[in-house]
C-alpha cells in the first residue's frame, strides 16, 4: 500500500452554519497529536466557539468501511493495523469486523499468501509428508483445498488477482 490513511475531520459548528471547514490528518499519528490538529482546526472556525467535530471522509482505509460514528481513537487503531498488514489488514477486518479478533488472527493465525488454497493445500503436504514419487501425480490439491475450506479448518481473504491470504481458523 503507498497511499496515506487519512481522515478528514469537519468543524461541526461551520459545517451547520454552511461553511465546509475541517482538515485533513494522519489517522497513524499518535492520539494526542491528531487531537492537537482537531483543536487548531476549530479554533480557526469561522464560527464562533466551535467545539464539536466529526470524521466526514476518510482514504487509505483500502476498502474498509470505517464508519459514521468512528472516534478519533478508533479511527487511529485501525489506521494503525491497517498499516502494519498493509497486505490484508482492511479485508481482515472488514472479515472479522472487530480490531482484537482480526488482530488474533494476523499474529497466530496467518499462513501466509498464495496463488490459490489449493497451492497452500499443496505445500503444507509436501512439508509434513513424505510423498513417494509414484503417488505425487495422483494427489488432488483442488479436493483437499475444498475440504479445508468446507471444514471450516481456514478461512481465505483474496485481495487480488491470485492473492489469497491463508488463515487457520483459531
Amino acid at each position: 500500500m503507498t497511499a496515506a490513511i487519512n481522515i478528514y475531520v469537519a468543524d461541526l459548528a461551520a459545517y451547520n452554519a454552511g461553511y465546509l471547514h475541517g482538515v485533513w490528518i494522519d489517522a497513524t499519528l499518535d492520539v494526542e497529536d491528531i487531537q492537537e490538529q482537531i483543536n487548531t482546526m476549530l479554533a480557526a472556525s469561522p464560527v464562533e466557539a466551535a467545539e464539536e467535530y466529526a470524521i466526514h471522509d476518510y482514504e487509505g482505509f483500502e476498502g474498509y468501511d470505517l464508519g459514521e460514528y468512528a472516534g478519533i481513537k478508533s479511527a487511529h487503531e485501525i489506521a494503525c493495523f491497517i498499516e502494519e498488514y498493509p497486505d490484508f489488514g482492511s479485508a481482515l477486518l472488514g472479515h472479522f469486523g472487530n480490531l482484537d479478533e482480526a488482530r488474533q488472527a494476523a499474529e497466530d493465525c496467518y499462513c501466509g499468501c498464495y496463488t490459490s488454497l489449493a497451492d497452500y493445500a499443496q505445500e503444507l503436504t509436501e512439508e509434513t509428508t513424505t510423498i513417494p514419487e509414484s503417488l505425487k501425480f495422483y494427489i488432488d490439491y483442488e479436493s483437499m483445498a475444498r475440504d479445508m475450506d468446507y471444514s471450516g479448518n481456514v478461512f481465505t481473504l483474496e485481495t487480488g488477482h491470485e492473492q489469497v491470504h491463508v488463515f487457520w481458523s483459531c
